[in-house]
């Protein structure tokens, strides 16, 4: 099969890989139809994350068709279109039964293999699925592929971090970055029930999609965030931020933007050593603070039906088309955010659109 290959920070390759195997009887083998690329992966693009393998398929995000399954799975057979979150869960752990697939103590993650050993990822034309039958959802066949796909990351990801943030419709609140998981936060913290909310970034034509979402767009390098946000709350600040980016320095505007007794709820990935913020500053802010790994397996199939509801604006997020052969030149674009660039799907075979 071909993939798009990590070799280097800042270099990827796309080659021949041997075609995955069956290798527990709880495996599955999926042809994958789309795949993306995520915000995520540029952490491992630019090192920020460290340890990754040379010669490690890129990749968490997919969709695609059932070619093969191990003896064990009953559920799944070949031929079914299947969406998979970005790690796997055997669905019957300590965590998986409190909804936190995403700490299965069997889960691996898709694209991370250290010393030999791990999971090979989804850019590519075939990818191997263990614990199958707990991991991949089978969706509804009157759902599109490329917005099945967003339920296993980025769609899930952004209910996450809304409902973590304990929204009520008299609240103020923020969503720091509107990257795409940015983006789809404000879809979720208004169907939570958020009335008004603000959106922080400095990319005009993100900043414009958010005020098409339904929130309030601030550029932070033209105006005071803060100035906007003590304003609309009798200057005491929102009563939840929800951070999108994973950086330090998001963390501290968004540290900066809460009122005492607010919550921050953070899905961004952070590679970052320290808090933006002190111990101190956090008690002395009665802070509640929220981070870590979506479970998304646990949010696929109740998303669902939101795939019709917000299907224009979920549609509008997907901006770009390639084919996995020029997987390199879509990332360099989507690290630029270069021509509008949200979200890039790459096609195994597929033609650019």
């Amino acid at each position: 099969m071909h993939a798009l290959v990590f070799q280097h920070i800042g270099q990827l390759s796309y080659e021949r890989m041997p075609d995955p195997q069956l290798e527990a009887d709880t495996d599955a083998i999926v042809q994958v139809h789309k795949t993306a690329v995520c915000g995520s992966d540029l952490h491992i693009y630019h090192g920020r994350e460290t340890g990754l393998d040379a010669g490690t398929v890129m990749g968490h995000e997919f969709v695609g068709e059932i070619v093969a399954c191990g003896s064990a799975v009953k559920q799944l057979r070949p031929g079914d279109r299947v969406a998979s979150p970005f790690t796997t869960s055997c669905g019957q752990c300590f965590y998986c039964r409190r909804g936190l697939s995403c700490r299965c103590t069997q889960g691996q993650l898709y694209g991370w293999r250290e010393g030999g050993a791990g999971l090979h990822g989804a850019q590519a034309e075939y990818v191997r699925v263990p614990l199958a039958e707990s991991t991949l959802w089978k969706y509804p066949q009157d759902a599109e592929p490329e917005l099945a796909l967003l339920t296993g990351d980025i769609l899930a990801t952004a209910f996450y971090c809304a409902d973590r943030a304990g929204l009520k419709p008299e609240g103020v609140y923020v969503v720091v970055g509107c990257g795409p998981v940015g983006l789809l936060t404000i879809l979720a913290a208004r169907e939570r029930g958020a009335e008004q909310l603000f959106a922080i970034d400095a990319v005009p034509e993100r900043l414009e999609k958010a005020a098409e979402f339904g929130a309030v767009p601030l550029n932070y390098q033209a105006t005071d965030p803060k100035d906007h946000i003590l304003a609309a709350t009798s200057g005491r600040g929102a009563d939840a931020v929800m951070e999108a980016v994973g950086s330090e320095a998001a963390s501290r505007l968004a540290f900066s933007l809460l009122r005492p007794g607010g919550t921050l709820s953070v899905v961004g990935v952070h590679t970052s050593r320290q808090f933006a913020f002190s111990p101190t500053a956090a008690y002395d802010k009665n802070l509640t603070f929220c981070i870590g790994r979506c479970p998304a397996r646990d949010y696929m199939e109740t998303l669902y039906p939101l795939l019709h509801k917000l299907h224009t604006p979920l549609t509008s997020l997907i901006t770009h088309h390639f084919p996995l052969s020029r997987g390199a030149e879509a990332y360099q674009l989507f690290d630029r955010k270069a021509g509008g660039c949200l979200k890039v799907i790459l096609e195994p075979g597929g033609e650019a659109a």
